[in-house]
């Protein structure tokens, strides 16, 4: 095994991607497998470099302490006499060391897919600005110890001070080269920073759910495990003891008049989806600036839906229908899933990298389930947020700022969860009571009450104290509530909901989850796999926010953690 040249915390050099422009940095760790270390900049940023892009600050300190061939006259692009040429004329190979050096430096730049930022931010020193999930975000410092002894690196300046480092031009010419210069560094950082953000490949082991094995065996196994849990509930004694139940023949699950059922029904929420009632409001600055806008109208579309269907009770259509055919539904929604799933990734093929989601990969397998593209649309017909909030979810609007919207692209994951999952799960303990009725006493049904509302509210609260945070930090609504600075130049809640533990949402959900499972009774555990389920799924994905917001926010994160320590459940986790 080769040895390492850098010892952790050593402060060194590290050579910023795509420029030969070099900075302060201190080595955090090495990866002996990939031969990389680990490396943070003075402004927060992470970054993985390889050992010959660090140099040691001796190195530096040597040269600028000025030898014959490099002194600061020259590197200033002073004249010097030479008695084989004329003063006011540079050697050729030092007019062309300048712009050959920086034509590399792009190559170099389109080459190294390899560099991964930590923080899935490539930040500019200086002045600048720089984008994470397309929202501009100025750069600014922690509040950390020592603050004044910070550098502030100007990328413009020190640029410059390479490309003439070696020119002998004369004044006019070095003004021009300064202009080519500028240039294409504005190129250079453009195409770094679409690179970062879309090109560079998520590495093996940062994929989630198991890398690609694991997104393999949940697309497979979730459709076949929510029909073994709606047989198990169908039959007499739904106890664990009968598992597996008894297995229908496949053509009993498949009916075509329902799945023109499911199309009519989806149809329909399209078109309540489409009319032109309700404000309309922007999402989440995009990669390029972009702000997609959404029309919120699910309030209207749930009074019209319901309108529907109180019309046609009326008219005598008997909707014992569904509940009889809730398998050939479930199968339905799948295949709809399963060719929307299709599609998704074949059109995402021909989408624009800006349109990419941070969390592809570039595997075909893993971004077919995570989802390639990032906001797919007809026109302005929205299919991720469609199908998040209408055919199975009606009415959950405080949804523009979540991970589902600004990070996960819609592949089958989203199209599964919103289309199969949650319309057959979450309705699971009404499925359950149909064929198990258990009656509930006037005080048991009050207090499952009162804790449905006690979930609602902290669910409620919680989110929208969020999202009205996010949209506008400086509302006077939110004047009282404590934060913490981040490097990104955005805060982080530390009071209000946001300050009794780090997830206050998921919390106030799996109180309502519990609400929901009580009143099948004690008798089976078969009607509370929704609050089982729902737990777990909520720790996994608090722990995929937790992975996205330590690489975002770095230190500041830390100083979150120390003031919030529980994450979901206040004095146990």
């Amino acid at each position: 095994m080769p040895s390492r040249k850098f010892a952790d915390g050593e402060v060194v050099r590290g050579r910023w991607p795509g420029s030969s422009l070099y900075y302060e940095v201190e080595i955090l760790s090495h990866d002996s497998t990939s031969q990389l270390y680990t490396v943070k900049y003075k402004d927060g940023t992470e970054l993985e470099l390889k050992e010959n892009d660090i140099k040691p600050l001796t190195s530096f300190r040597q040269r600028k302490g000025g030898s014959t061939s490099s002194s600061p006259s020259r590197r200033r692009g002073s004249r010097s006499r030479s008695r084989s040429r004329s003063p006011g004329r540079p050697p050729k190979s030092a007019r062309r060391s300048a712009s050959a050096s920086h034509q590399a430096d792009i190559k170099e730049a389109r080459r190294e897919v390899e560099v991964k930022l930590t923080p899935l931010i490539l930040k500019p020193f200086g002045n600048s600005i720089s984008r994470y999930n397309g929202e501009p975000e100025h750069i600014e410092r922690n509040d950390a110890p020592h603050k004044n002894t910070q550098e502030k690196f100007n990328l413009s300046q020190e640029s410059s001070y390479i490309a003439t480092q070696y020119s002998l031009r004369p004044r006019k010419e070095e003004v021009k080269l300064k202009e080519i210069d500028s240039k294409e560094e504005k190129y250079v950082a453009k195409e770094l920073a679409v690179r970062t953000f879309e090109v560079t490949p998520i590495r093996a082991k940062d994929l989630e759910f198991g890398g690609v094995p694991g997104v393999f065996l949940i697309m497979f196994g979730l459709p076949v495990f929510l029909f073994l849990l709606l047989l198990m509930c169908k039959q007499k004694d739904p106890s664990l003891l009968n598992f597996p139940p008894p297995l229908p023949a496949l053509y009993e699950l498949w009916e075509t008049r329902v799945f023109g059922v499911y199309l009519l029904w989806f149809l329909i929420q399209v078109l309540f989806y489409l009319l032109p009632i309700g404000k309309v409001v922007e999402g989440m600055p995009l990669i390029d600036g972009r702000r997609l806008k959404y029309r919120l109208n699910g309030f209207y579309a749930f009074i019209l839906t319901s309108a529907v269907i109180g019309t046609s009770l009326f008219q005598g259509v008997e909707f014992h229908y569904v509940y009889s055919h809730f398998l050939q539904f479930a199968l339905a929604a799948t295949v709809f899933c399963v060719v929307l799933s299709v599609y998704l990734y074949v059109r995402s093929l021909k989408a624009p990298r800006n349109d990419l989601s941070p969390a592809s990969s570039g595997n075909a397998v893993y971004d077919f389930f995570i989802g390639r593209e990032l906001n797919p649309r007809i026109g302005t017909f929205d299919l991720k947020y469609f199908c998040e909030l209408r055919p199975g979810l009606i009415g959950w609007e405080a949804l523009l700022t979540t991970m589902d919207i600004i990070h996960d692209g819609f592949g089958f994951m989203l199209a599964f969860g919103d289309l199969v999952w949650v319309p057959f799960i979450y309705s699971f303990q009404a499925f359950y009571l149909v064929s198990h009725p258990n009656e509930v006493s006037w005080p048991m049904a009050s207090l499952i009450i009162v804790l449905k509302l006690c979930g609602y509210v902290i669910f409620r609260g919680a989110n929208s104290q969020k999202n009205a945070f996010r949209k506008n930090p400086s509302d006077p609504k939110l004047a009282h509530l404590k934060t913490i600075h981040t490097s990104t130049g955005k805060n982080l809640l530390v009071s209000g909901w946001w300050g009794f533990v780090r997830h206050p949402n998921y919390l106030g959900d799996l109180i309502m989850a519990l609400a929901w499972s009580l009143p099948c009774g004690f008798n089976h555990i078969l009607p509370y796999f929704y609050i089982i389920y729902f737990t777990m799924l909520l720790v996994h994905r608090e722990a995929r926010d937790e992975y996205h917001c330590k690489k975002k926010y770095g230190v500041a994160w830390e100083k979150y953690r120390q003031r919030v320590p529980y994450r979901i459940f206040p004095y146990i986790y």
